[in-house]
């Protein structure tokens, strides 16, 4: 006689690379900063009400959600043979009903409800009353679930719990499927290639003339403080956007995304970034966590609210760069000319756009950028800001050249003028490359890689240490 016993699956890390309380959680702090925390505030010590309000707050699409391979198709194979695959979950009840529907499994369902919090004992006496103990089969991912697993007839065990070895001890039939996450996945995830953008922190330095090592170590020091920095905003920022990079066609492979890594390890490693981002600043001067905190406030603002607000986005984007030469002031303590940062400001604002025309042309259809603004109507008026950009850029450009704190350190103010010509040439080809979807999603990324690009630039600052008479300084002239 065929075996017909229920197969029951936890949802969290079960069925579900990912876990709803906290998908909510992240879900409710993108769309109502204030109600998600203060309902965290009021139902902290209770669980299932907590859940509720949270799923009350920011409905899931359960359809986005990454599903663990393994035990979906274990699933199917189960209901082929006619065998009730039902979901058991401590997570809230309309999001479990939800997902149950949206794979096709039982209705009926067993979860939290907003007075009971439906998680190891309090599970197992539900499954209990509804199969009898030993009449269903469970699939679980933690110790939480060793009851669960002692009241069923056989368990399966989804990645690493050392509990485990009760179960099999005591005879019991263990089936393990693998799971967990990859130290190379939080690694992906803290988007180490982004650190390059750091390097902003050396152009005080290099406008300055100051070379030494008592002002490039400190900086040093900062560019490794600010990159920590940089990637606990990344995870925000990803976790903030799940349900919009599940939408996209290539971001919907980044580790929370796609559950490569739990949101939980996210959030543990986000607060270990800014600890170690805020330690490292207070070892260099106040000025620089200053930087620091500012920094990281503003991208807060910008996950949470600026960048779903057209031309706000691009100007904050332009702003989070410059903060980035203000760092590398802070940390050398060098003096930052005014011009410097007027100049670079239009600059940031023109790469800006082009992040934005870049993503709308390698956009597959004509709908609105998920979690974005805007669309391809607005490419022409992106084109047309990014040139505001580079013609403002060079203007300022050009007056600092003739200010007297330009000329003390560039006498020769003609090859100054003469730098302008491959500076402008290569602002305009990024845009044209941006407008025509040839580039990576973040230009500075793809300026960093882009070999002709970085010719172009080495040719630039080869003009400008000329007219600075470095070239004669250091080789003797």
């Amino acid at each position: 006689m065929t075996d017909t016993r229920p197969l029951v699956l936890d949802v969290d890390g079960t069925f579900l690379k990912t876990d709803l309380l906290f998908e909510t959680f992240w879900a409710g702090l993108g769309r109502d900063p204030l109600a998600t925390l203060a309902a965290v505030a009021r139902h902290a010590r209770d669980p299932a009400r907590l859940k509720a309000e949270l799923a009350e707050i920011a409905p899931l699409r359960t359809d986005l959600m990454p599903v663990n391979p393994e035990i979906a198709a274990m699933a199917e194979e189960a209901m082929s043979e006619g065998i009730e695959v039902c979901l058991a979950s401590a997570s809230d009840r309309r999001l479990v009903a939800a997902l149950a529907a949206e794979y096709g499994l039982s209705a009926r369902v067993f979860a939290s409800d907003g007075v009971t919090n439906l998680k190891g004992e309090a599970k197992a006496g539900a499954l209990i009353d509804a199969f009898g103990r030993a009449g269903f089969d469970y699939a679980g991912n933690e110790a939480a679930d060793l009851p669960v697993w002692r009241a069923a007839r056989a368990a399966v065990v989804v990645g690493e719990v050392a509990e485990v070895t009760q179960l099999e001890t005591l005879g019991q039939t263990v089936a393990r499927v693998p799971g967990g996450w990859s130290a190379a996945a939080l690694w992906k995830a803290m988007r180490p290639h982004q650190w390059v953008k750091n390097v902003l922190l050396l152009l005080p330095l290099i406008a300055a003339h100051r070379f030494d090592g008592a002002t490039f170590w400190p900086v040093v020091l900062g560019i490794i403080a600010f990159s920590a920095a940089a990637s606990a905003i990344y995870i925000v920022n990803d976790l903030l956007d799940l349900e919009a990079d599940r939408l996209h066609p290539t971001k919907c492979r980044r580790p929370f995304a796609s559950g490569a890594v739990p949101i939980r390890v996210g959030m543990i490693a986000c607060a270990g970034l800014i600890v170690l981002a805020l330690g490292l600043g207070a070892a260099l001067n106040a000025g620089f966590v200053g930087v620091v905190l500012l920094y990281m406030v503003l991208s807060l603002a910008y996950s949470l609210k600026l960048k779903r607000m057209r031309w706000v986005d691009i100007a904050t984007l332009a702003t989070l760069y410059t903060i980035r030469v203000v760092a590398g002031a802070a940390a050398g303590q060098v003096d930052v000319s005014i011009y410097m940062l007027i100049f670079v400001f239009p600059v940031f604002l023109a790469l800006g756009c082009v992040k934005r025309l870049t993503e709308l042309t390698l956009a597959t259809n004509d709908d609105r950028l998920p979690g974005r603004g805007y669309g391809r109507p607005d490419r022409g008026d992106l084109l047309n800001v990014a040139g505001l950009g580079v013609a403002g850029a060079l203007v300022v450009f050009f007056l600092y050249s003739v200010s007297p704190q330009g000329q003390a350190l560039y006498p020769d103010t003609w090859l100054l003028w003469l730098a302008m010509l491959p500076m402008g040439a290569w602002l305009v080809r990024m845009v044209m490359l941006g407008w025509f979807g040839k580039q990576d999603y973040d230009p500075i990324v793809f300026a960093m890689k882009d070999k002709f690009g970085l010719g172009i630039l080495m040719i630039t600052l080869s003009l400008m240490f000329w007219a600075a008479g470095l070239w004669a300084r250091w080789f003797g002239g």
